[in-house]
């Protein structure tokens, strides 16, 4: 081993990392007979303070169905109506954590049939993506070992535009519900309008879509993924005992400052924008640059988690700041991460998350839907 290696012992296998690999930021992914041989490990315990999230619903909960307690237009029966207090209340880390996190009614919305609830529960490992409204397409996985392929299951959901968009180019679903390696889940009644709400859905808690899951890797549309799943979920949260792994922001490093480049690029209106950082301000985020030795900011089109309570606490207030506020989660990631300070988040360099992708931006707009459900 040269002198610029260093060697670890990781879930039985013996692996050498080199510094200057790791200064550069590349995933360093174990190779194909390591792999081969590599166990899924347990979901760690991070954090004992939290070792149950129990999810607000309209069943449990019925006197909190009442769209007359807020304001915010973009809460319904799917998200349910989170008010300030139980905002606040939320971030609290409790041995056992009660708050809204989608699903909140049976009739709220993002439907899918019984065959695929059963396969998405069959599922340990998932690598998963989405495209509403017609809009990108759907590229195949790439750089992946026979094990992988055999433990992991790759899941697109779509809706009925994004099928009849497909098909028409010859992407037809086959019969055994597959496309290449994808599996496709056809969702029904979308609860947003905004199609990129409908995406967080996925996106940030796909723990409440695969309950079995211990591990996941979230892959935007505009994406192909290139590597091994197993292999990154080892580099990026096993080496590391981390939990959660997304990419540093590649232009900016403050939430402040990406919220003037949102306004700017016409991302979100400046009225959305000023409540969300005049908010945030209110909640003592200063304006910096640095947090714990990274960037103050991220880039979330690759997330790879475990779905341990603590990391799916973590989610679930993400995902309920996206929807209060603006759908621009680097506006809300680095929010949650400083309220919460969960253990264990791992911000990597852009360049590891450009190898761990091929990124060929977004082919077309994706349709919204005609009115926003209540």
């Amino acid at each position: 081993m040269s002198p610029s290696s260093s060697s670890s012992l990781i879930h039985g296998i013996s692996i050498s990392v080199s510094d200057d690999e790791e200064a550069s930021g590349r995933v360093r992914i174990l190779g194909p007979e390591k792999l081969q041989n590599l166990e899924l490990p347990e979901v760690p315990e991070q954090n004992l303070s939290v070792q149950k999230v129990v999810y607000k619903s309209s069943l449990l909960h019925l006197g909190d169905d009442d769209s007359s307690r807020t304001e915010i237009s973009r809460f319904n029966s799917f998200t349910g109506y989170q008010t300030l207090n139980e905002r606040e209340e939320s971030f609290k880390m409790k041995e056992l954590t009660t708050l809204h996190c989608g699903f909140y009614n049976e009739n709220g919305g993002f439907k899918v049939s019984d065959v695929d609830k059963d396969y998405m529960r069959s599922c340990s490992v998932v690598v998963a993506t989405c495209a509403f409204g017609g809009g990108d397409d759907l590229h195949q996985p790439i750089g992946m070992t026979e094990v992988s392929i055999k433990k992991v299951c790759y899941v697109a959901f779509w809706d009925e535009v994004t099928r009849a968009a497909q098909e028409e180019e010859g992407n037809k679903i086959g019969e055994n519900l597959m496309i290449g390696l994808w599996r496709i889940i056809l969702v029904r009644d979308l609860p947003f309008s905004d199609q990129r709400l409908n995406g967080k859905i996925p996106k940030l808690i796909s723990h409440r879509l695969f309950p079995m899951a211990r591990y996941s890797i979230w892959v935007d549309s505009k994406s192909q993924f290139r590597r091994d799943p197993l292999g990154v979920l080892e580099a990026l949260l096993w080496r590391s005992n981390s939990s959660l792994a997304l990419s540093e922001h590649g232009a900016r490093s403050s939430l402040y400052d990406e919220g003037k480049a949102i306004v700017k690029k016409h991302k979100a209106t400046p009225e959305e924008v000023k409540i969300q950082l005049d908010q945030y301000r209110q909640d003592g985020i200063p304006d910096e640059k640095r947090f714990n030795g990274k960037k103050a900011l991220a880039e979330a089109s690759v997330i790879v988690r475990d779905h341990a309570p603590l990391t799916n606490l973590f989610m679930c207030l993400w995902f309920n700041e996206v929807v209060r506020f603006t759908s621009r989660d680097q506006l809300s990631f680095p929010y949650v991460l400083r309220r919460l300070r969960m253990p264990g988040v791992h911000l990597f360099p852009v360049c590891a998350r450009k190898d761990l992708v091929n990124s060929f931006g977004h082919r077309r707009k994706a349709k919204p839907l005609a009115r926003e459900r209540r």
